[in-house]
C-alpha cells in the first residue's frame, strides 16, 4: 500500500481490522495475500470454514464502519493508517502494531523523537517531582513525551511536556476520558499535543484493552522511563514490550522498602540503564542514529496466491501445537511443510480461533 487511503479503503481497513480473530499479524498476512481489505474481507467466511470454525466469522459491518468515521470526524480525529505519513514510524515497525490508530491534535508530533515515561498511578510526592524536571529537559531537547494519561507519574510526565509536545495514548476511546480528574488535561493534550487510541470512539476503557494500550506507548516512543512500578504492574508490562520492540529501557532506582521501587529495582537488576538525570536517556538518544522510516509494503510485494489447503494437515499442525509459543521457522522444519503451505494453514487456523500469535512470529495453540 502506498500513500493515502480512499475513503472505501479506509472503511474496509476498519472493517478488517475489527472483524472476528483478525490480530495485526492476521491483518498483514491477510493483506499480502489478498492485497486489499476488500477482497481478504470477501474471502474471510471460507477461510474460517478451512480453519475448522462451524459457524460463519463475526464480520465486522460496513455500517458500523461508516458510523465510526463519522463519528472521528465529528470530534476532530481521524483514522490513520499503517502505511500512511501521519502514521509514527517507529510504531510502524512492531510486529503487533495496530492497523489504524485513531488520533486528535497535533498530528506532527506522532513524527517526531518519543520518549515514553511511565510509573505508579500511586506514585509517591518525589517521584512525581522528578517526573516532571526530567520531562520538561528531554522536552527541552525536541522530544516529544509519550504516556498513558494515568494517574501519578503520567500525568506529571504529560503536564510538564504540554509546552515542548506530548503523546497520550488512551485505552477506551480518545473522546472517552479516563480518569474523570484527568478532565482538564485531556482536553489540553487534545488542543496542545495528540492523543491516540487504536479503539473506536465511544468505546469505554476495559481490563484487556490497557496492556493493548502499552504496547503502543513503548511503540511510538525511541526509549522508555518507568520511574516507580510495582512488581505486578502496567508499567513492567510496558517496559517488556519496549524489550521486545528493541526500545532502551531506563529504571529510577529508589528505596528497597518502599513496594512502588520493587519493579524499577528489579528492572535494573536485570539488565534495565539506571537512569539517575534526564541527561542519561538524552545523550543515548543523541548517540543513536533514528530508525528509517518505513512505508508499510513498500515497494508492494506480488500476492501471495491462494491455495487449496489439506484438512489433514491442519489436524496434524495443530497436534504439533502447544500451549507454549513455538517459532514458525522451528514449527516448519518440525511439520515438514514448506513455507506457502505453513502460511496458509496458519492464516486458517488463525481466522477460526484456533492458534493464537505472538510477537516475533511466535504461534501456539490457542
Amino acid at each position: 500500500m502506498k500513500g493515502a487511503l480512499s475513503d472505501e479503503e479506509r472503511r474496509d481497513w476498519l472493517r478488517l481490522s475489527r472483524s472476528e480473530n483478525v490480530g495485526p499479524s492476521t491483518f498483514k498476512t491477510l493483506l499480502k495475500r489478498f492485497r486489499t481489505a476488500g477482497e481478504a474481507l470477501r474471502a474471510l467466511p471460507d477461510l474460517t470454514r478451512k480453519g475448522g470454525l462451524s459457524r460463519p466469522p463475526r464480520i465486522y459491518g460496513t455500517e458500523a464502519a461508516e458510523r465510526d468515521l463519522a463519528n472521528a470526524a465529528a470530534i476532530g480525529a481521524r483514522f490513520i493508517a499503517m502505511g500512511e505519513p501521519d502514521y509514527p514510524p517507529l510504531l510502524r515497525e512492531a510486529d503487533t502494531a495496530p492497523p489504524l490508530i485513531c488520533a486528535k491534535g497535533d498530528l506532527t508530533l506522532l513524527g517526531k523523537s518519543g520518549v515514553a515515561i511511565v510509573g505508579a498511578r500511586n506514585a509517591s510526592a518525589i517521584a512525581r517531582k522528578f517526573t516532571r524536571q526530567m520531562a520538561r529537559e528531554i522536552g527541552g531537547e525536541g522530544h516529544v513525551i509519550v504516556s498513558g494519561l494515568a494517574r501519578g507519574i503520567d500525568t506529571a510526565a504529560h503536564e510538564a511536556s504540554l509546552d515542548t509536545g506530548t503523546i497520550a495514548v488512551v485505552a477506551g476511546g480518545i473522546d472517552v476520558i479516563y480518569p474523570p480528574e484527568n478532565a482538564a488535561l485531556h482536553a489540553a493534550i487534545a488542543e496542545r499535543g495528540v492523543i491516540v487510541s487504536e479503539q473506536v470512539p465511544g468505546t469505554e476503557p476495559k481490563a484487556d484493552f490497557f496492556p493493548r494500550r502499552n504496547r503502543i506507548i513503548s511503540g511510538i516512543a525511541r526509549a522508555l522511563i518507568v520511574v516507580e512500578a510495582a512488581v505486578r504492574s502496567g508499567s513492567l508490562i510496558t517496559a517488556r514490550f519496549a524489550s521486545e520492540q528493541g526500545r532502551d529501557v531506563f529504571a529510577v532506582p529508589g528505596s528497597p522498602l518502599d513496594p512502588r521501587c520493587e519493579g524499577t529495582n528489579r528492572l535494573i537488576r536485570d539488565g534495565a540503564t539506571i537512569l539517575l538525570s534526564a541527561r542519561d536517556v538524552i545523550d543515548q538518544l543523541t548517540d543513536q542514529p533514528r530508525s528509517r522510516q518505513m512505508s508499510f509494503f513498500e515497494p508492494d510485494p506480488p500476492p501471495l496466491l491462494p491455495r487449496e489447503t489439506d484438512p489433514a494437515e491442519a489436524k496434524r499442525l495443530l497436534e504439533l501445537l502447544s500451549p507454549t509459543p513455538i517459532d514458525t521457522d522451528d514449527l516448519m522444519r518440525e511439520s515438514g511443510l514448506d513455507a506457502s503451505t505453513l502460511s496458509a494453514l496458519l492464516l486458517e487456523l488463525s481466522l477460526a480461533g484456533c492458534i493464537t500469535r505472538h510477537p516475533n512470529g511466535a504461534v501456539s495453540r490457542a
